[in-house]
């Protein structure tokens, strides 16, 4: 890393969330802060075969409402969302003031276009071959958010996408953060976006037992750490922030939410689907977090877990927890905002990042709703069902994903007197 680049610090200066739970920032977090679940039955599909009739999906989205009509025919609702929730994050952005070759945009997604490939997919089975639209490819593959968004905005610089399961969005932020300070960008629009509430996916997901299957109170269905939990909940949405060098935002004017200043990447080498049994790979992740923050465990007040309310991560994250913070673990605050939004595989980091941003803001802690039963192996405090006013100057973010990704992001109060 050249020199002059070495003491860069990265900030958040723009936020944007396309959620079951809301269609904007405000409302997503209104919604996150008052415990409302978005979780209800589906509709984009008959469920009738299907053990779980559940999700955490998108009604009602008129794609053209928020982008060109007939770009919204040609991309895939993954590319909708993020194009949305990154239009939101670029909101009184004089774009013009920004070198455009220097200003890049990532974005991850778990899944990518499965929506296409499945419509697409019927049609060749039914019209064969020549029945596959031009345009399957491009709505298919999982860059092209990012691409869509490189394009409308005309941002030039670093282009490409992640793909690393449910921590898909964290490393993409990870990598953006990473350019800014490298001085290969100025700026990134980075995030996750997921559109994956299909028959497909919903079918794998059944298939490894991994859903909830509350169908008949589906509200209920996602509660991380408790005693009852039966499973995950499928969410699609997305989650994009603008990342900037703090002096070219100083240098704009811009509007700084918060600050990120701690990064940790790990694997498991454990198993493809499973977390390792005592977190180590996550506890890995979250003292890097803390190690690159200058942090120690003492200095977070908040954690936003990655507490997916399936059996085996929510107590493995728990003891990782109990072993990255020692005896802090008692005391900090712990919560999932999934048991609201569901999990948005690919994008659940990018939402969850903002929630932490917002937890900074506001001085608000979000609840972990249907906390009604506590578990034995899960002991830690999960500010239960209501949210908790209080002060947060440190936040961490926790994203883990199928294939032993671990991924942890510290984010601190912005102080422009010169420390985080």
């Amino acid at each position: 890393m050249p020199a002059e680049f070495a003491n860069r610090r990265v900030v958040i200066t723009g936020m944007g969330l396309v959620t079951a739970a809301g269609r904007t920032t405000s409302e997503t977090w209104d919604a996150v802060v008052h415990g409302r679940s978005a979780v209800r039955e589906i509709t984009g599909f008959d469920t009738g075969r299907f053990p779980v009739h559940i999700a955490a999906e998108i009604h009602d989205y008129v794609a053209s409402e928020y982008m060109d009509d007939k770009d919204s025919k040609r991309t895939d609702p993954m590319v909708h969302y993020a194009a949305n929730a990154a239009a939101q994050c670029l909101t009184g952005v004089d774009l013009d003031a920004l070198d455009r070759d220097r200003t890049g945009v990532l974005i991850g997604s778990g899944i990518g276009g499965i929506h296409t490939f499945e419509h697409q997919f019927s049609r060749y089975l039914n019209g064969g071959p020549r029945k596959v639209s031009p345009f399957f490819i491009p709505m298919m593959i999982s860059d092209m958010a990012s691409g869509y968004v490189s394009i409308v905005h005309g941002l030039r610089g670093p282009n490409y996408a992640t793909v690393s399961a449910c921590a898909s969005g964290g490393n993409a932020v990870v990598d953006a953060w990473m350019l800014i300070k490298s001085g290969l960008a100025d700026a990134m629009v980075t995030g996750g976006s997921e559109a994956a509430v299909t028959p497909m996916s919903l079918a794998g997901f059944c298939s490894v037992k991994a859903l909830s299957r509350r169908n008949e109170v589906p509200w209920a269905a996602s509660r991380p750490f408790d005693a009852e939990r039966d499973g995950f909940v499928l969410g699609d949405g997305a989650g994009v922030i603008l990342l900037e060098d703090l002096e070219h935002a100083r240098a704009r004017g811009a509007n700084i939410v918060a600050e990120i200043t701690g990064v940790g990447l790990t694997g498991d080498a454990y198993h493809m689907t499973s977390p390792a049994p005592k977190g180590e790979g996550a506890v890995r992740a979250m003292r890097q977090a803390l190690v690159t923050a200058g942090l120690g465990p003492e200095d977070i007040q908040y954690i936003n877990a990655h507490g997916t309310s399936t059996r085996m991560n929510d107590s493995s994250e728990t003891r990782a927890i109990h072993e990255a913070f020692g005896a802090h673990a008692g005391t900090v605050a712990v919560s999932s905002t999934k048991s609201v939004t569901g999990h948005l595989l690919g994008a659940a980091a990018g939402i969850e990042l903002i929630f932490c941003a917002l937890a900074i803001r506001d001085s608000v802690i979000p609840p972990t709703i249907n906390q009604d039963t506590p578990d034995p192996e899960c002991d830690l405090d999960y500010v239960p069902n209501d949210a908790r006013p209080m002060r947060v100057d440190s936040a961490l973010t926790n994203s883990f994903g199928f294939g032993g990704h671990n991924v942890c992001l510290v984010l601190q109060r912005y102080d422009a007197s010169g420390g985080a």
